[in-house]
């Protein structure tokens, strides 16, 4: 029996998704096949890679991809993290998809010192993983 695939969507893959992506392969990998990728490619972030670093959660080989039309057509979840690939997502012809959208802030726009930029990069990891662990909690 194949895993129902979970494809996670943001703008540009670097941060949200890629966070998405890391914490249901780690707490749910078993269960689930993951993939991420952004409506462009913008590389995978640092910054996200050291918040999920201390998360326990290494994310480091992860690549920053374009949505693939074959596994968006393919998969089960199609969940959008940010408002701009929600509203730009492009047409999924499953019928059967389920689509959803959890919408957080974009950590890469934060301002001011690092020490404040990356607090707000473990706030939306932690939302993150507290999204992750509903949507397995809940059986899906």
């Amino acid at each position: 029996m194949t895993k129902p695939l979970v494809y996670f969507l943001c703008t540009g893959n670097s941060c949200r998704s890629q966070i998405a992506d890391g914490f249901l392969r780690a707490m749910g990998g078993e269960r689930y096949e993951v993939r991420s990728a952004g409506l462009e490619a913008h590389g995978l972030n640092p910054r996200a890679v050291q918040v999920m670093e201390e998360a326990g959660v290494d994310i480091s080989t992860h690549t920053s991809d374009v949505i693939d039309s074959e596994l968006l057509n393919r998969a089960d979840y199609v969940i959008t993290l940010c408002g701009h690939a929600d509203e730009h997502c492009p047409v999924i012809q499953r019928q059967e998809v389920i689509k959803w959208h959890w919408g957080f802030d974009d950590p890469a726009q934060a301002k001011g010192t690092e020490e404040e930029i990356m607090g707000q990069f473990r706030h939306v990891r932690d939302a993150i993983q507290s999204r992750i662990r509903q949507f397995l909690e809940e059986g899906n």
